[in-house]
C-alpha cells in the first residue's frame, strides 16, 4: 500500500497541506449502517489535536468497537483497542461491506504490516519530509499507527 503526502496529518509547508475528509457523509454513514444492523453510536469523535483520524464506539453484533476515519484520506478500519501505543485493529466484514463504496476499508492483514517494510519502500511513498522526522521520532510499529496516530 502507498501512504500518501499529508496522512499523519503532518506537512512541511502550506504547498503540502493534505486534503480533508468528509466527516458529515462519515457521521451520517455510521448512523446509518450501525441502526441498519441493529446497533448503536456511543461515541462519535471528531479528529482533535493530537489525533489524526475520527474515533467512532459503536455497539454492534454483541460488542463493542471503534470505526475510524484518517481525517485526511478516506481509509477506514475498525479497532478493538485506541489508545496511543495500543491499537487493535480486527475485520468487521458485514460493515466492511457496507463502507467498501465510500472508503477505502483496510483489513488487519494490511494495517498490521511491520514498520520495517515501509522503509525498505520508502521510495514508493509519497510522505513528505515533516513525516518521516515524526515517523523516526515516534517509532511506530505498523502501517495502522502511521495511518491513525496520536502524534503532536
Amino acid at each position: 500500500m502507498r501512504l500518501p503526502n499529508g496522512i499523519t496529518g503532518f506537512y512541511s509547508s502550506k504547498a503540502n497541506n493534505p486534503p480533508q475528509v468528509d466527516g458529515k457523509q462519515f457521521k451520517q454513514l455510521c448512523f446509518h449502517f450501525v441502526s441498519h444492523k441493529g446497533g448503536k453510536v456511543i461515541d462519535f469523535n471528531v479528529p482533535q489535536y493530537p489525533m489524526n483520524f475520527y474515533n467512532v464506539r459503536v455497539e454492534i453484533f454483541n460488542m463493542q468497537f471503534y470505526i475510524l476515519l484518517n481525517e485526511h484520506y478516506p481509509y477506514l478500519a475498525f479497532a478493538t483497542a485506541v489508545e496511543f501505543g495500543n491499537m487493535k485493529f480486527v475485520d468487521i466484514p458485514v460493515l466492511f461491506e457496507r463502507f467498501s463504496p465510500f472508503y477505502q476499508v483496510m483489513d488487519t492483514a494490511s494495517l498490521n504490516v511491520p514498520i520495517g517494510r515501509i522503509l525498505e519502500e520508502k521510495n514508493k511513498h509519497e510522505l513528505n519530509s515533516a513525516e518521516w522526522e515524526e515517523i523516526a521520532y515516534w517509532k511506530p510499529n505498523t502501517i495502522g499507527e502511521i495511518i491513525f496516530n496520536y502524534w503532536d
